[in-house]
């Protein structure tokens, strides 16, 4: 009996500490992985917006991208020069296997001339999606909306 008790604590204990450390990286930024180099965003569908675009990779039944789609609409919305793209990896199995993706949502960040600089999986926050974008320089004071006319 009392071995029995002593795995329950330690299957409880262990779930709880799995589930601390998934909901952690739930949106983390991370680095850009090396495999985006060489990609051609214009030939795969995706215009780029001249400073930093938010590209996010989505499945058609995933609930947290939608969720990640509305924060990125949001602050993509009210600031110039940064911009959102949603794309299906149904439909891009070709990026998807080149930049790594693994799960959706992803959200890589890129520049403006196209290189990865930062990546987001999971629901993604607005204060998540900005630190990610203090990785562009320039996108910030957009961001904060200092950059508009």
């Amino acid at each position: 009996m009392l071995g029995q008790v002593i795995a329950l604590v330690v299957l409880v204990l262990g779930t709880a500490v799995l589930g601390v450390w998934w909901s952690a990286r739930q949106g983390a930024v991370r680095a850009p992985r090396e495999t985006s180099a060489g990609i051609d965003w214009a030939a795969a569908g995706v215009a780029l917006t001249d400073r930093v675009t938010f590209v996010q990779f989505s499945a058609e039944v995933c609930a947290a991208c939608r969720s990640t789609s509305r924060v990125l609409g949001g602050l993509t919305g009210s600031s110039s020069g940064i911009g959102h793209r949603e794309l299906l990896v149904d439909d891009h199995l070709d990026l998807v296997r080149r930049l790594g993706v693994l799960r959706t949502p992803t959200v890589l960040v890129v520049d403006g001339g196209g290189n990865e600089v930062a990546r987001m999986s999971g629901v993604v926050s607005d204060t998540q999606a900005r630190q990610a974008l203090s990785r562009v320089p320039t996108a910030v004071a957009e961001a904060d909306g200092e950059g508009q006319s």
